[in-house]
């Protein structure tokens, strides 16, 4: 019986399972790096737009909580953290902060990189003993905005934004937002609630030696007190009063107006 040869060459061949088994991982593939790309799209998007929009929120009006203020309570710290404005506290108390941690906060833009480069080498020589060298500008952005760490992805978000609340708040704005949101003690956020604390008065009275004092516990707020200072806090208190003079002589705090 002859073979019907047309109907055989005219039939579509089936395409083997193996090969329709080979297709599928590509696809799988293609979605996730799909996956990936809108991910990074996203991260960017919310880079790029969150921080200046929240500087500028925050250029006109206070921040209400704070990532610290929120694990500081759940360590079960409390919060007492009242808001005042720069001209409603002492003018000590901005001198004292450009005194003891940032002595080029009126010339620079936001980083001090001669001051980054001797904690570098400081922290070389005695790693047991580290030295920061970030500027209150970037102490600020990190207070405000991010949580407490020092790993490299915050360290870069920092930075942006630094640029960001220089651009945007200048130095006035820059000095009040630290003295406000800056721990003092557990759970104590800003000068006037510090003040109240630990002398009973509000931050507008504070004097040189008492605003010499409350700076002088900020790298480590919950290891010295205010108000029961050991002989190493005595005296930084001390230099910070002296240097104050001189912050004062050669006008370094003038940018915020005080």
């Amino acid at each position: 019986m002859p073979r019907d040869t047309a109907s055989q060459r005219s039939k579509p061949r089936a395409r083997p399972a193996r090969a329709a088994r080979r297709s599928r991982p590509r696809a799988r593939r293609g979605g996730f790096w799909r996956f990936v790309g809108r991910l990074a799209l996203i991260v960017i998007a919310v880079l790029v737009i969150v921080p200046p929009v929240s500087v500028v929120v925050y250029r006109f009006i206070p921040p209400p909580i704070t990532i610290l203020m929120i694990t500081r309570l759940i360590q079960g710290h409390g919060m007492d953290y009242q808001w005042r404005s720069l001209g409603d506290m002492s003018p000590a108390l901005p001198r004292a902060a450009v005194a003891s941690e940032d002595a080029r906060f009126c010339s620079h833009h936001g980083f001090d990189f001669s001051a980054m480069e001797k904690a570098m080498k400081n922290n070389e020589r005695r790693p047991g003993r580290i030295r920061g060298g970030s500027t209150i500008s970037q102490q600020t952005a990190k207070n405000v905005f991010l949580w407490p760490g020092r790993d490299y992805v915050r360290k870069g978000i920092e930075a942006w934004y630094t640029v960001l609340i220089e651009a945007i708040w200048g130095k006035p704005r820059i000095m009040e937002m630290y003295l406000n949101v800056v721990e003092f003690g557990p759970g104590i956020y800003g000068a006037e609630a510090a003040s109240q604390h630990f002398f009973h008065e509000p931050a507008s009275k504070l004097s040189a030696a008492q605003s010499a004092r409350l700076i002088a516990v900020l790298p480590k707020p919950l290891s010295w007190a205010v108000d029961d200072p050991g002989r190493y806090v005595v005296r930084r208190t001390g230099h910070i009063d002296k240097a104050m003079g001189t912050i004062r002589e050669d006008g370094l705090a003038d940018c915020v107006g005080r």
